[in-house]
């Protein structure tokens, strides 16, 4: 059973390497537009910190943070997302395709529908928005004062594929509700494009319930929020054990797993176009 769950893995990645992969060449034999395309996502996102940096030009602190550390949270959010987005932001359009019944086609494929899916479309262009990420955060680590200290060194690539991981998750989550509402993208929206945004606050400036929320409920707050605050030596509003700053990579897997459930029995339900 082992074996077969490790041959369907490999096989998924496989045929979603192949599928990314056409989409690549397909983009690149137009590389002006390519370019454009990319710094318009670069510059698309960049106007999420714009906003930030003008709030900022009123006050010195949101909620205790001052704007290199909010860059550090922003930075880090943007980041996981924008690798998330890249890797499997196709996943948004599965109601589209329920509706219209191009779904079938991929069911007869000799390939995971779940790969098949994500590498739909692959758009290279979203690397605009890895990339501003990347530079915010960059940025924030030239200003901000952190006592580097070994684990603080290791949590800095952990939490970004941690939280990669668990935007991942998301959206194969938000996927799957889409077999029983095809009309849901906007909120399967809602929690990814919303929920990085959510991230690149402080969570001093939201009320407990809310922490809570996407703390226990949706862990997105080990994305950034538990880790970052770890980094930049600050309490978490919870007060929760230190060694929870540690715990996105075992959260990505875990929402992973759920994630993966989800998609198979939405898959199961799924019974063509005009069901």
């Amino acid at each position: 059973m082992a074996e077969g769950r490790a041959r369907r893995i490999t096989e998924g990645v496989r045929a979603y390497g192949l599928i990314a992969g056409m989409w690549v060449r397909s983009t690149m034999a137009y590389r002006a537009s390519f370019a454009m395309t990319t710094f318009g996502n670069f510059a698309a996102t960049f106007l999420d910190f714009v906003a930030i940096m003008l709030m900022f030009s009123r006050v010195d602190a949101l909620g205790g943070y001052p704007l290199p550390e909010v860059a550090f949270l922003y930075g880090l959010s943007a980041t996981s997302f924008g690798l998330a987005d890249l890797l499997i932001g196709s996943m948004e359009r599965l109601g589209r395709r329920v509706r219209d019944g191009t779904l079938d086609t991929l069911l007869v494929r000799p390939a995971p529908v779940l790969a098949q899916l994500a590498a739909d479309r692959f758009a290279l262009r979203r690397l605009g928005r890895v990339t501003q990420g990347a530079l915010v955060l960059g940025w924030s680590l030239t200003r901000v004062d952190i006592d580097w200290t070994a684990d603080r060194l290791l949590l800095m690539p952990v939490m970004v594929a941690g939280g990669c991981g668990i935007f991942c998750a998301v959206f194969v989550a938000g996927a799957a509700f889409q077999f029983l509402a095809q009309d849901a993208s906007e909120v399967q929206n809602a929690f990814t494009y919303g929920g990085t945004t959510l991230l690149q606050y402080p969570p001093t400036v939201f009320a407990k319930e809310l922490v809570r929320g996407v703390t226990f409920v949706l862990p997105l707050a080990f994305v950034n929020w538990l880790p970052a605050t770890y980094v930049l030596g600050r309490p978490y509003p919870l007060d929760l054990p230190r060694w929870t700053a540690f715990a996105s990579p075992l959260v990505a897997v875990a929402c992973c797993a759920l994630a993966g459930l989800a998609w198979r029995a939405g898959l199961r339900s799924y019974r063509s176009t005009g069901s």
